[in-house]
């Protein structure tokens, strides 16, 4: 099992950074996309949140979602994919989606349904599998007749769409976007970014040996934007 799935936020390499970009969350109404086990939801709950609904299309995520986060009062949990959800607009102050986009085949339209949900001066916040990461499809490293990394391997960048990798022995589809498609995809729909950003891991992880090799390619790719 993956660290971030046993430890939460703390296993995660990329939370030191999201944590820098996220807004104060007092007396706000939260939506979280592809929620998980909650982990973010919590988080957003425990720093003062007034509603926090948290979106996941897995059943087996959801459940375990409820069951840690129980004793929030403020955190509802809906079991739908991104692309179904249907929102009401001008209902939210702060969107968050975590790892959860590269699983939608179009980022346009998760741009117009955010855009839509939030309230004037409403932040987007997400990270996302990085477009070098996802484009040639296998996400594995290539390694040398030593069985020592050698690189990691960019191709296909601009044929955006549909790719297929191994993930702990089950086949996993996720959508490639290039820089420009997320970024264009947020500038022609009306916001304003505020931060984009390709967190590397903090130096307190980088002594497990497949979070150091992560500064050899960037992995995530995390970006705040405001509706005007």
């Amino acid at each position: 099992m993956m660290e971030r799935s046993q430890k939460g936020l703390a296993g995660a390499g990329e939370w030191h950074t999201l944590q820098q970009v996220l807004p104060d969350f007092k007396e706000k109404s939260v939506l979280d996309l592809g929620c998980g086990y909650g982990w973010h939801c919590m988080y957003a709950a425990e720093n003062g949140a007034s509603k926090v609904i948290g979106v996941d299309q897995s059943s087996k995520m959801l459940e375990v979602a409820k069951s840690k986060s129980y004793e929030y009062a403020p955190i509802q949990y809906v079991q739908s994919s991104i692309e179904d959800l249907q929102l009401k607009p001008k209902s939210f102050d702060v969107v968050l989606s975590s790892l959860a986009l590269h699983y939608v085949p179009s980022f346009n339209d998760v741009a117009k349904k955010v855009y839509d949900a939030l309230k004037n001066n409403g932040q987007f916040i997400f990270s996302v599998e990085h477009p070098t990461f996802t484009a040639e499809g296998s996400q594995e490293w290539l390694y040398n007749d030593k069985g020592m990394i050698e690189h990691f391997p960019v191709d296909r960048y601009f044929e955006e769409g549909r790719r297929e990798s191994n993930f702990l022995g089950e086949k996993i589809v996720k959508y490639h976007k290039t820089l420009t498609t997320y970024l264009n995809g947020l500038l022609e729909n009306g916001w304003v970014l505020n931060r984009v950003i390709e967190p590397s891991p903090p130096s307190s992880m980088l002594l497990n040996e497949q979070m150091y090799n992560e500064l050899r390619r960037p992995m995530m790719l995390i970006v705040a934007a405001t509706k005007q």
